[in-house]
Parts: structure tokens; C-alpha cells; sequence
């Protein structure tokens, strides 16, 4: 299969992945932090490693990093968990639905207000926009760094800045770009960053992390055991205890580890470079098949393309592509925000995206399918 959905989850996974895996179910797979026996403890070790990996790939300290189930998972814990009662938020006009639909449920709630920022234009002009949206109770500030259905990058270096003289907190969904650009969290200002395992850092599926940029006592979202101070009522008051309630995904976890190790030797500019080489490539070539639609956000090189053809669904396309063994994402991607912006219409959109395993010969069996349709 010419595999082209990896803005969904990346496929296939370096070998190591499935290596850990096995061989944490099979050799060490205790309880970590649960008991004192050596299983359990090789479990912790594994895990403090891969805190460690996250934490020197985007500059925090092992403590500050928080494993979750997803990305999702991880919004709405940096959300639930700084979110200052009666404050108003703002989020950008193309967030994905990990973002929208916390703000929205908030919002219900009567515990927030929000407004949405454009992303269109220089830096200096969404800067601008982000001010003319500002109130006098605006507490928080979340975005997307990378869009999940364009190649419209955010300026969070300069979103963050502002936000720090603003006192915002400033949360980051990095789905799309850990792994792909570089993301320093001081240095950026970002407070909490929201990241997954199983898209550009080349994890297995099931794995995330929030990441903050200090260890301040923030309002638990989960309680439960943690397999330290059980004689305590209340969950403990430091990080990543806090919000880490319930036994980790040790397997999930140590494969991560791999995966990160993995994605050091590689190093994130060649991978980003290649991506950047196929999306140039691709879109060229999609320029040349008949009654296409691009979707274009910017002149930003990136790792996923929208498109159309004219008179068919989305979802028709990318039946047949299966067929052809082409593996694509049609609809709207979880990012009704950005398809509204883009006007793909009432059938969402065909979207393609790379991965360091992608070459360009896929894309040319991509757009010889195209031309068959």
C-alpha cells in the first residue's frame, strides 16, 4: 500500500517500535511506581526515560512532562486544569476539533467566553488580530502550531512573546509538527505544549503528552492512585504525579522511548527537509491533473495537501484510491474551523500527507489513480 494519511498517524513505525513493545510484554511489564519488585521498577526506568527524551526534545525538565492517552487528552487537561474561572479565551480559525470542542463545552458551561483570531496574513498581522480580540479579562490563549488540513504554520515564538507580556497562558496543540519543527517551550513561552506519540515522533497509537513549562500547582482534572502518598485524600500537589492518575501505559511508553531515540539519530531537519521536498513535488504534480482544486493556506512548505476533483465526493476519491492501494483521508478531519475557512464545500476534502518512509514514486502512483478518476 502507498500509505498517504499520515497527518492521521504515521505508518509504518521504525521497527523498534514493535520491538519495545514485545519485548516490555514479554520481559519486564510490572506496574511502574506501584511496587518494589525489580518488573516494576524496570518499568519505571523505562518510563522516566522517555520523560527525559520529551523532555530534552523540547526543552523542559523530566518532571514537567505528563503522559496521557493522546493529544486530546492532553488539551483538555492543560485546559481544564489553568482555566480561570469567568476568563475569556481565544482560540485561532483553524483549530481542530481537540481545542474547539473543550472552549465550546466550557463556554456552555457559563466558566468561559471565547473568541476566535484569523491566521491569515504576515506575523505582524495575526499578531494584530490576536490584539483586536483581546478583553480586559482574556486569561488563555490556545492554538494549533501546525494545521492538520494545510500547510499554515502559526507564529508561536511571537504569539508566545506576546502572551508572556500579557500574562496569557499560552497552550500549543504541537500535534502536527513534533517531530517536524523545532519547538523549545522557554523559549517560546509556551506554558503548556500538547503533543502525541503516534504522528511525527514515529510512537505507537494510544500515547501523548502535556508538557508545562513549570511544575506550579495547576487544578487536577482526574483523581485517583498514584501509587505515592495513598494515605492522602487529595491528589499530590507536584507534577507529573498530579495528573498522571491510574496505572501508565508502560508498553505505550518505553516503545515512545524507542521511537524518540529513533528520531535523534535521523535528526528533525532531514526528516522535515524530505517532507518539504514531497509536498513541493506533489503539489506540482497535483497542479497537472485535470479539474483538481488545491487548497492552498500559504506559501509555507509543508507535510499535507488538500484538494478536490471537480463533480466528485471526497469520500468517492478516496474509495477509489483504496482500491488502488492508495491510502488517503477524505472529509473534514476533525477541523471544521479551517474547512470553513478554505470553503471546501459540503463533502469536506481529499487530504494527503508524508512521512519520512514516503518517497517520491508514491506520489506518482497518487497521480496516476487521479488521472484514471
Amino acid at each position: 500500500m502507498v500509505y498517504l494519511d499520515n497527518s492521521a498517524t504515521t505508518f509504518p513505525k521504525p521497527l523498534c517500535v514493535s520491538d519495545e513493545i514485545s519485548k516490555c510484554i514479554k520481559k519486564y511489564c510490572g506496574n511502574p511506581g506501584r511496587s518494589s519488585h525489580s518488573l516494576s521498577i524496570a518499568s519505571a526506568e523505562k518510563i522516566f526515560q522517555t520523560r527525559a527524551l520529551l523532555a530534552e526534545l523540547f526543552n523542559s525538565e523530566p518532571e514537567n512532562v505528563v503522559f496521557t492517552y493522546n493529544t486530546t487528552y492532553a488539551l483538555n487537561i492543560a485546559i481544564k486544569s489553568m482555566i480561570k474561572y469567568s476568563a475569556h479565551i481565544l482560540i485561532s480559525d483553524i483549530e481542530h476539533n481537540s481545542v474547539l470542542r473543550p472552549i465550546i463545552e466550557l463556554s456552555n458551561q457559563k466558566l468561559c467566553t471565547y473568541s476566535i483570531f484569523s491566521t491569515e496574513g504576515t506575523t505582524e498581522e495575526i499578531i494584530n488580530s490576536i490584539k483586536n480580540n483581546i478583553k480586559s479579562n482574556t486569561k488563555m490563549l490556545v492554538c494549533t502550531h501546525a494545521s492538520n488540513v494545510g500547510s499554515r504554520r502559526l507564529p508561536i515564538k511571537e504569539i508566545g512573546d506576546f502572551c508572556k507580556k500579557n500574562d496569557i497562558d499560552f497552550i500549543v496543540d504541537g500535534a502536527q509538527s513534533a517531530g517536524i519543527y523545532d519547538i523549545d517551550i522557554k523559549n517560546m513561552k509556551i506554558d503548556a505544549l500538547c503533543i502525541p506519540s503516534h504522528k511525527g515522533l514515529y510512537g505507537p497509537q494510544g500515547g501523548g503528552a502535556v508538557i508545562f513549562n513549570n511544575n506550579k500547582v495547576l487544578r487536577p482534572v482526574i483523581e485517583g492512585g498514584t501509587g505515592i502518598n495513598s494515605l492522602d485524600e487529595s491528589m499530590p500537589d507536584f507534577l507529573p504525579e498530579r495528573f498522571e492518575a491510574g496505572t501508565l501505559s508502560t508498553p505505550i511508553i518505553a516503545a515512545w522511548g524507542e521511537a524518540l531515540k529513533w528520531l535523534k539519530t535521523i535528526g528533525i531537519e532531514k526528516i522535515r527537509h524530505h517532507e518539504e521536498e514531497l509536498y513541493n513535488y506533489c503539489k506540482n504534480k497535483l497542479k497537472a491533473v485535470k479539474n483538481l482544486k488545491l487548497y492552498e493556506m500559504n506559501d509555507y512548505s509543508g507535510n499535507s495537501i488538500l484538494f478536490n476533483l471537480d463533480g466528485i465526493s471526497s469520500s468517492s476519491v478516496a474509495s477509489y484510491l483504496n482500491q488502488k492501494d492508495i491510502a488517503v483521508r477524505s472529509g473534514f478531519h476533525c477541523s471544521p474551523l479551517a474547512h470553513r475557512l478554505l470553503n471546501t464545500g459540503e463533502n469536506g476534502a481529499v487530504r494527503v500527507s508524508f512521512s519520512v518512509f514516503n518517497s517520491k514514486t508514491d506520489i506518482n502512483q497518487l497521480c496516476e489513480a487521479l488521472n484514471k478518476i
